[in-house]
């Protein structure tokens, strides 16, 4: 089997862990060939650093790593030009109309990982039963982690001297990602696998004492009740994403390149 030749766009902590990975020939099948970033990598690379319109001829599979801007930038034209897309930044497809674009443009395909949570594969299968009546995402993390620039003094000092866990927002899985843009695409792919953004309320929560990131999501139905949690360590170069994203990406990777005898 022809290896699958990859372009990895992003050198953040996620993009390092699976470029590191990659070049130490983890991923069966999976062959590193180049990397796009707006700065400078120097000879450390473990493979070229060449400009997007390079990695489009290079590769047969562009993996995502950067944020929701570079989906919204750059994702149709890696699959108008006939190359794959793993997508991580999956907060970019609470926009509707991008979404509709990546999934009806080809010939290249579109994927997404799972990234920080797990129990999405029954989510879909239980989807196909029947809509889920009620679906709840609670997301917890670092107050620092969860600044941003639309929060005005009063909720941000509440945040900074919190003792215990303080509701940030709540909403819909449509409105909640926009505002957090690098600290919730979790919800958007819990919104991905039930089918329908507006479904699922997300609630936010600062916690001081969230040494672990944690996710709870609990759905039901006419067919039954499904409840997940999952709590991971923060990246330690950067907190606002969960340290186990990149291997969840490596993983969606060994399955794209056809590694056998791997639940999918």
């Amino acid at each position: 089997m022809t290896a699958r030749k990859i372009g990895l766009i992003g050198w953040g902590a996620i993009g390092r862990v699976v470029a590191a990975a990659l070049a130490r020939q983890q991923v069966p099948g999976a062959e590193l060939v180049c990397l796009v970033d707006n700065r400078p990598l120097g000879e450390s690379a473990p493979a070229p650093q060449v400009p997007f319109e390079d990695a489009l001829e290079r590769c047969d599979l562009i993996v995502e790593a950067a944020g929701a801007g570079v989906v919204r930038a750059w994702g149709e034209r890696v699959l108008a030009s006939g190359t794959d897309l793993l997508v991580a930044s999956t907060g970019a497809l609470t926009d509707e109309e991008l979404s509709r674009r990546l999934r009806t443009t080809g010939p290249g395909r579109v994927y997404f990982t799972g990234g920080a949570v797990g129990g999405l594969d029954l989510l879909q299968a239980v989807r196909s039963l029947g809509p889920l009546d009620d679906v709840r995402l609670t997301t917890t993390k670092l107050p620092a982690t969860l600044e941003q620039p639309w929060m005005d003094d009063a909720l941000l000092t509440r945040m900074r001297t919190a003792t215990g866990p303080v509701e940030v927002l709540s909403g819909t899985a449509r409105e909640v990602p926009a505002r957090f843009p690098r600290s919730t695409n979790v919800a958007a792919s819990v919104a991905l696998a039930v089918g329908d953004l507006d479904a699922v309320r997300v609630r936010v929560v600062a916690d001081p004492a969230a040494h672990h990131t944690r996710h709870v999501i609990e759905a039901s139905g006419a067919h039954g009740s499904y409840r997940f949690e999952v709590s991971h360590l923060p990246d330690p170069d950067n907190p606002a994403t969960s340290q186990v994203v990149p291997y969840a990406v490596l993983r969606s990777l060994s399955a794209l390149a056809g590694r056998t005898g791997q639940i999918l």
